[in-house]
């Protein structure tokens, strides 16, 4: 049957269960996720992030998605493109609007071009190709598509920015000291002593799962992430209403660690997890303890990995200190197409020249793997 293709800018008119078998149960491209940003207003026009929804049909089944949004600006994405940006307004020519298919606020990797098959895949990006030249939008992009998505978007035409992330790797660990043993000796005895000055700031961790989360944890989780945006002199990109939806719609995909001194609750990290994986997303603190942010967000995350069966966990954009973690340098990528030949060529020539160096810092953070020579993993 001949598909047929619609945009729709509400999420609420498409089949959440179609919408969730297609995107393989991906938390973060799941519809309860995207309608959350939606409906409270973090990703909407007004934010800079109009949401628009690219539906392939056969009859009346969905057989094909893809989350695009039409961006004013290119904050909250993780890929950084202003240098293309400025190299448009240098030459008279509107950078902005551009076309994007991402999860808001999300650097992480999974499916854009949902679909059952590869050349559904290659059919939705090529028909988000031919939107953008129908409404003369400058460019299209494609952030943290998964391997499949990045066949198809090979074929279609589109162009590859190469980037690094830090993942840790779940080897079977029967607890925490199995862990650490596989590490280098410099590499464990450091973070024994950063883990050491947590207990002599007499700070423990309490983890809270889906239900558990109850308002004041939420509550006191949202001051946190605020307080520490603010500190740095920005306005949070999400609202306390996205979390409560978030606990409303999806709690099962919900891991809370509180951070308390002597009973007193003082740093929170929001995490999402599917039943293989975990992401490290959200965190912030209301004071500061040495140590504390690394071992709330990552080694706490990682000792909860090991407890739960849990075999990945992402520790989210950039970091090369995550790597005296025992996490591991992770290729990702982009996708690029530009409506322009002349500014394509000139991009293209741009990431001949950046792939190989990107590359090369890979190669290198490989080099320094923190495990034993012997030990380490390396099927990554």
């Amino acid at each position: 049957m001949v598909p047929t293709f619609t945009l729709t800018r509400n999420l609420q008119d498409i089949n959440a269960e179609q919408w969730n078998g297609l995107s393989q149960d991906h938390p973060l491209v799941s519809h309860a996720f995207l309608l959350a940003l939606d409906q409270t207003g973090c990703a909407s026009p007004a934010t800079g992030w109009a949401p628009h929804y690219l539906l392939l049909h056969r009859g009346d089944k969905l057989e094909g998605a893809m989350p695009l949004y039409v961006k004013s600006h290119s904050r909250g994405e993780y890929v950084f493109d202003y240098a293309w940006a400025r190299a448009f307004e240098r030459h008279g020519l509107a950078y902005y609007p551009k076309l994007l298919s991402a999860i808001p606020f999300t650097p992480v990797p999974g499916p854009r071009l949902l679909a059952a098959t590869h050349d559904d895949r290659v059919r939705l990006a090529r028909k988000a190709i031919e939107i953008t030249e129908e409404n003369g939008i400058s460019s299209l992009h494609i952030l943290f598509p998964s391997d499949e998505d990045r066949a198809a978007l090979a074929q279609a035409g589109f162009m590859f920015r190469e980037n690094v992330q830090f993942h840790w790797f779940n080897k079977g660990y029967c607890n925490m000291d199995d862990f650490l043993s596989t590490l280098s000796q410099q590499k464990r005895k450091k973070i024994k002593q950063d883990r050491k000055k947590a207990t002599q700031a007499n700070i423990d961790f309490r983890w809270l799962q889906g239900r558990q989360i109850d308002g004041p944890a939420l509550d006191f989780f949202y001051r946190c992430y605020h307080q520490t945006y603010m500190e740095h002199g920005n306005a949070p990109y999400l609202s306390k209403e996205f979390f409560s939806a978030l606990l409303s719609s999806m709690p099962q995909n919900l891991a809370l660690v509180v951070a308390e001194q002597r009973g007193r609750p003082i740093a929170s990290a929001l995490n999402m997890r599917s039943k293989t994986r975990l992401f490290g997303r959200y965190w912030g603190s209301t004071q500061y303890v040495p140590g504390l942010h690394f071992e709330t967000c990552y080694m706490q995350a990682i000792e909860f990995c090991i407890e739960h069966g849990v075999q990945v966990f992402e520790g989210g954009a950039q970091g090369e200190h995550k790597l005296s973690r025992g996490m591991l340098p992770v290729k990702t990528s982009s996708a690029h197409w530009i409506r322009d030949q002349r500014y394509a060529q000139a991009i293209a020539d741009f990431l001949a020249e950046e792939t190989p160096a990107v590359m090369t810092y890979f190669n290198e953070l490989q080099d320094h793997s923190p495990y034993k020579k012997a030990q380490g993993p390396t099927d990554v």
